[in-house]
């Protein structure tokens, strides 16, 4: 029988594979990084405002941190490994994330480096370089060492997330986190694009809408109320799942074509997916999932 904050978790990847259809159908063209601000601070704003709770002690700058981490720092990674790297390239070093947090998760969290995990990141990297990845994809080496810099800021984001417990309510530190990372990127839009746009259309709105209060407010809660309830590296294997909703989306709703090793990548990366939420090898499945403690109980009833 699946885990309920299994399947919860794996909405979060799901809905972040729908960002491409979403930026390149709705949104105005070459502001990824507006995007990203739009989508963070926005969001982060409202949950502080519902929560009404803003950090105390050492949670200004954790907060700070794991913003930075996870949403600032990778997402304008992320926008320098788009512009410069073809999206497969991108995504498939991007599929190194699951590693990068298995060999962390050792050091800082005291997990242990599994037979397992091992076979199921080396089988995620090859099903996404399958179902994304061209033969015709050229290598530069600033994209490269973009798309590697967030695979290991968003890795070390997981592990920190999980070492580092709020006592705050689950939405606070996710809004938190979001506003730390929007604030991050505003300077660096600015920066690279400019202002913003003088005007933007009903579909630009409902696109921002979308990122925002979907991608964002209910995708990052489900995401960081996983790695509270779930082993880091469990979690971050359920990020292999977004290329396989975006190239289904792009099949589904823009007609591209799909081709027998994009259907066996997928395949494989489903297959590692689920191999790797498995019974570590050698041991016994009674601490297979710790339940969320009396503490963080409260944090399900928030989401609703």
């Amino acid at each position: 029988m699946l885990n309920k904050t299994l399947i919860l978790t794996a909405l979060a990847p799901a809905v972040w594979g729908s960002t491409y259809l979403v930026t390149t159908e709705y949104l105005p063209p070459d502001r990824p990084l507006l995007a990203a601000v739009l989508r963070a601070l926005p969001a982060g704003l409202l949950l502080v405002a519902l929560t009404r709770r803003l950090p105390k002690g050492d949670w200004w700058w954790r907060s700070l941190v794991l913003g930075t981490l996870n949403i600032g720092a990778f997402l304008a990674l992320l926008f320098v490994a788009a512009y410069r790297l073809p999206g497969g390239v991108a995504a498939t070093l991007g599929a190194l994330q699951p590693l990068l947090v298995a060999g962390l998760s050792t050091g800082l969290l005291g997990e242990r480096l599994t037979a397992r995990t091992l076979l199921a990141g080396v089988a995620g990297v090859a099903g996404v370089s399958l179902l994304v990845l061209r033969s015709s994809a050229h290598l530069d080496t600033l994209g490269v060492a973009a798309a590697a810099g967030g695979a290991v800021v968003m890795a070390t984001g997981v592990v920190l997330s999980k070492h580092w417990t709020s006592p705050a309510p689950l939405l606070a530190t996710t809004g938190w986190q979001l506003v730390a990372g929007g604030l991050v990127l505003v300077p660096v839009a600015l920066a690279v694009e400019g202002p913003p746009p003088a005007s933007l259309s009903g579909a630009n709105l409902a696109g921002y809408a979308y990122l925002s209060l979907i991608g964002a407010a209910l995708a990052y809660a489900l995401w960081f109320r996983g790695i509270r309830a779930l082993p880091a590296t469990h979690v971050t294997f359920l990020g292999l799942l977004s290329p396989v909703v975006a190239t289904l989306l792009g099949w589904l709703v823009l007609g591209q074509r799909l081709t027998a090793w994009q259907l066996l990548g997928a395949a494989v990366v489903l297959a590692a997916v689920v191999f790797a939420q498995g019974k570590p090898l050698g041991r016994t499945g009674a601490d297979k999932y710790q339940p969320l403690t009396t503490a963080h109980r409260h944090t399900d009833s928030e989401m609703v």
